[in-house]
């Protein structure tokens, strides 16, 4: 799943010096090997090759483009597609190649391209990126297309809240698309919510935008007293089940926060104290939008039945692989409730 997220380009305008441009179009290019210092005279696509090799030998996931990327990175595109043919054959500055050596060997140490280049791009955003705050998925772009589409329908400034938010991923995509609507954003990570406000001053959204450090499991009283009347709660939360975390790659158990990956024995840890509180915090017919894993739509429909009122399973949408990934939940109107008392 992650890795198709994995690697992104990102925009970092890089100066070239004229004079030593000239100076190096003079020299002899060496051979060039995955041996070679970041003292030779190369190209960028022969950074690309000696970086390619030296991510295989390494056993570096997706070795080919992590080094397209990090170096398009350093020439100032998003993707390798996007650098200038003419760049591609000059040669490097002595501060590019050093970049690119400094750069290459965090991903060689299975650091992710994203906290790499410290950028990253989500959906029409660019967001910092810095572990071990969670790096969201594709999947979530997917998610915000669901929540984007029942924001549209609402009147008025619809209020929003994000449980869970990491790099502001999601409240910030939002908030971008649809100027009428307000958004609280809570993560028990002090780093997350540290980030995610980075991440809207940067984007000029921060007006709009509240980010608290709450946790839900442990601060629930906290969390009634500052969301009400929620028109849409979305959360990406930490769903997978603790006996899957060693099987991860590297790249996520060395950098990322296990606190926004592990949901406990049964990947519901965090999503059984969002619904919990949802009926309280939204409005009639509100709705709680989730990602999470193939296995957990049943499992919430049953645990829904016993322990939650006023809040329904309306309906559990696929991913783009085909796989159950999105639950939509609706609170019952008022007037529903009533006529089910009586």
């Amino acid at each position: 799943m992650w890795r198709k997220s994995m690697i992104r380009g990102y925009i970092c305008l890089v100066g070239r010096s004229a004079g030593l441009k000239e100076y190096l179009a003079t020299c002899a290019v060496r051979p060039c090997s995955s041996q070679t210092s970041p003292s030779d005279i190369i190209n960028a696509r022969q950074a690309v090759d000696i970086w390619r090799k030296r991510f295989e030998l390494n056993g570096v996931t997706e070795p080919d483009l992590s080094s397209q990327y990090i170096i398009a990175h350093v020439l100032g595109a998003k993707t390798i597609e996007g650098v200038e043919q003419v760049k591609l054959s000059a040669f490097l500055t002595q501060e590019e190649t050093q970049r690119i050596w400094k750069l290459c060997k965090k991903r060689l140490a299975r650091m992710p391209v994203q906290y790499v280049i410290e950028e990253w791009d989500f959906r029409d955003v660019t967001l910092k990126m810095k572990p071990p705050v969670f790096i969201p998925r594709p999947e979530t772009e997917e998610l915000v297309e669901l929540v984007l589409t029942d924001l549209q329908r609402k009147t008025g400034s619809p209020l929003c809240l994000e449980v869970g938010c990491g790099s502001g991923a999601i409240s910030l995509s939002l908030l971008k698309h649809l100027p009428q609507v307000r958004a609280i954003a809570l993560d028990q990570s002090v780093e997350a919510v540290e980030l995610t406000r980075e991440n809207a001053l940067r984007l000029g959204l921060q007006d709009r935008l509240k980010v608290y450090h709450v946790d839900v499991i442990k601060d629930a009283e906290t969390v009634l007293k500052l969301c009400s009347n929620v028109a849409v709660l979305v959360s990406n939360p930490p769903y997978l089940f603790s006996e899957d975390m060693p099987s991860l790659e590297p790249e996520i158990l060395r950098f990322e926060d296990h606190a926004a990956l592990d949901g406990g024995k049964d990947g519901l840890k965090v999503i059984r104290a969002i619904l919990t509180l949802a009926p309280q915090i939204l409005s009639d017919d509100g709705c709680v939008y989730l990602e999470v894993d193939p296995r957990h739509p049943q499992l919430i429909r049953d645990w829904l039945e016993v322990n939650v009122e006023w809040l329904r399973l309306a309906e559990t949408r696929h991913d783009i692989t085909s796989r159950p990934r999105f639950c939509i939940l609706r609170k019952d109107k008022a007037n529903d409730r009533t006529l089910h008392l009586g």
